[in-house]
């Protein structure tokens, strides 16, 4: 196979894609899953009956959206990493005190300047500051000025890193925003096993196209030749790390190339594609402290599934 010329994007994707594929166990970083096509993917999974996370985060929103904006105070720069479709953020730009701008950000590009396009339209006096970025780095923000800077980080999101790379991302967020910024932080919380994991393995297949699509990029984008149907998608609770895991299985022993590269698999290996944790408020409150955020209020649903914290950076971060 010929080797494809790399632009510094694709080159980076090749790079962790290799890494990842080439060590055992095998995994790849979920942060790929957002092209065009797999941005749509996630939006779809959000509003399928099982995946409760969405729904009950934007009741939540709905609900306490004013307070939330008070929070954030008049002249607020809003920054949302990973911004996707931005409708949860909607919620809080109707309602914010004469904002200073709201900064999208996400590696999907696409999908990005579509949404941006439509909160120019939705928001003519709003000043709208696309950035396509890894939120994972730092944030090439634009100079704007503004009373206060806040990221808005729903979705969970936060558990789909590992602990230290949660800890180095809550750190470059502290930084980011500045002694007395505000962190408004989305998690999933703790319980009943069944419920996560229905979430996970929608009777519709959506999430399990979700979790093909990183095969079909890799095919796509780095000649890889991945034969979906020799693998299969696997969800589950791993109690004692209390965390979805998301994984892609080899159904027999096969070899996978990409360009000159060839990777085997034996049968019943995995890729280990994405981690959610799940979270205990009182642990979580220990772990914004030691990560330069001081805990200011929590809102949440009846059944205790999710919640919206308040958090802001202290003056030692």
């Amino acid at each position: 196979m010929i080797a494809i010329a790399d632009d510094p994007q694709t080159a980076q994707f090749r790079t962790d894609v290799l890494n990842g594929l080439l060590r055992s166990p095998k995994t790849l970083p979920a942060k790929y899953f957002y092209d065009a096509k797999g941005s749509k993917l996630f939006d779809e999974i959000t509003g399928l009956d099982e995946y409760y996370l969405t729904r009950v985060e934007l009741d939540i929103l709905r609900k306490h959206a004013a307070a939330i904006a008070a929070k954030c105070g008049p002249r607020c720069l809003l920054i949302e990493p990973g911004a996707g479709s931005a409708v949860k953020a909607r919620l809080l730009l109707d309602r914010l005190d004469r904002p200073a701008g709201y900064v999208p950000v996400d590696v999907s590009g696409d999908h990005l300047h579509a949404t941006a396009a439509k909160l120019f339209v939705d928001y003519p006096t709003l000043k709208v500051f696309p950035v396509v970025a890894d939120f994972t780095r730092e944030i090439p923000l634009p100079a704007i000025p503004a009373t206060r800077r806040v990221v808005f980080f729903p979705g969970s999101t936060l558990g789909n890193f590992d602990p230290p790379q949660a800890d180095a991302l809550l750190w470059r967020i502290a930084r980011l925003v500045g002694p007395g910024g505000g962190l408004l932080l989305g998690v999933d919380l703790r319980k009943d096993p069944a419920i996560i994991e229905a979430a996970y393995n929608d009777r519709r297949g959506v999430t399990a196209a979700f979790n093909f699509n990183l095969l079909a990029r890799i095919n796509r984008e780095l000649g890889g030749d991945f034969n979906p149907d020799t693998f299969r998608h696997h969800a589950f609770y791993n109690r004692e790390h209390s965390r979805i895991e998301m994984h892609v299985v080899s159904l027999m022993d096969q070899f996978v190339h990409i360009d000159e590269t060839t990777i085997a698999f034996r049968a019943g290996e995995t890729i280990h594609t994405e981690n959610s944790y799940k979270y205990d408020l009182g642990d979580l409150a220990r772990f914004a402290a030691c990560c330069g955020f001081k805990w200011k209020e929590t809102w949440g649903d009846a059944r205790r599934y999710f919640a919206v914290i308040d958090l802001m950076a202290v003056e030692n971060c």
